[in-house]
């Protein structure tokens, strides 16, 4: 996988059909993510808010139809964050917040980078962890880290500052995941170990967004990214057998979901409930509307749960 800012689906498709099928996949709902706005909408049938984002819709002559947004033409951003509030966060602000949560559990300041007016810089040698049963590397890469109304999901992987476009080399990268797959190239040194610890980290990382074409950039850059720290670290690409490991992971642990509702937007079925009549002895069923709401992996326990029930219980 080379580092490019846009990963063409067209070249996703070839690589493996089923690939980008994983990609597409809204586990909540067992189709496929939704477009969920209509900026698209101009290229016709298929392409509304309501309607799933298809592999045949983004691949031949529409390759490239999504695409990160610093690529997109300036009236569409513009519409977009002034009519969905989409705003995206320069690297130099997620690196300073990511540092913030690392400080908080290393103890220390610095862990991964210095910050500096221009930026940052990458602290080189391995990375030490406290002198702590519960603070080694291993723990590092389970904690779990969550990035909400993910976007493209710069806070997890840092493949290009999504304001200016820039590629960020992999190892100037500042992204949650990015630390973590840098902790495991400093642990691990058979190949077998490594990808074994970069499913576990894929596990421990979750992200939720609304529009479906951020979700597919999202998933795609956190693939991208597994890719890159492998060949970064062994100079060969990753199996496409282990590709469709990863993207299973990577399809559940990065959603689409209406933040406010926690449902799959545009996901309404029909429900059949009874409902009294309070002026007389006939009661009568009514049909209703509701979105799905979703679920997500719990990798710990080997099962899915309803998101609004975990948060609830965390």
């Amino acid at each position: 996988m080379d580092h490019e800012i846009d990963i063409v689906e067209q070249r996703l498709h070839d690589l493996n059909p089923g690939l980008l099928e994983i990609l597409l996949r809204d586990n909540t709902t067992g189709e496929y993510i939704r477009w969920a706005c209509d900026d698209y909408a101009y290229l016709g049938d298929g392409y509304t808010a309501k309607d799933q984002i298809l592999a045949e819709l983004i691949t031949g002559d529409h390759t490239s139809v999504i695409r990160p947004r610093i690529l997109k033409e300036a009236e569409a951003k513009a519409g977009r964050t002034r009519e969905k509030a989409e705003v995206f966060t320069p690297s130099w602000v997620c690196n300073r917040q990511n540092n913030l949560v690392d400080a908080a559990w290393f103890g220390y300041t610095g862990v991964f980078n210095i910050e500096t007016e221009a930026g940052w810089l990458p602290v080189t040698g391995k990375i030490e962890f406290p002198n702590s049963a519960e603070k080694g590397w291993r723990d590092y890469v389970l904690a779990v880290r969550m990035e909400i109304t993910c976007g493209e999901a710069p806070y997890l992987a840092s493949r290009y500052d999504t304001v200016t476009g820039t590629a960020i080399p992999v190892e100037e990268r500042i992204g949650l995941l990015d630390r973590k797959l840098r902790v495991i190239g400093e642990n691990t040194e058979s190949r077998e170990e490594w990808f074994e610890w970069a499913l576990k980290a894929l596990q421990s990382i979750y992200g939720y967004e609304f529009q479906g074409d951020n979700v597919l950039l999202a998933r795609e850059n956190i693939l991208a990214s597994v890719g890159e720290y492998y060949f970064d670290k062994f100079e060969e690409q990753l199996t496409l057998e282990k590709l469709r490991q990863a993207a299973i992971i990577v399809s559940w642990n990065i959603w689409q979901m209406n933040g406010l509702t926690y449902a799959a937007p545009y996901s309404e079925k029909s429900i059949i409930s009874d409902q009294i009549d309070w002026f007389s002895e006939m009661g009568g069923q009514v049909e209703m509307k509701q979105e799905i709401p979703c679920i997500i992996m719990d990798w710990q326990a080997g099962e899915t749960v309803p998101f609004e029930t975990l948060i609830k219980e965390r």
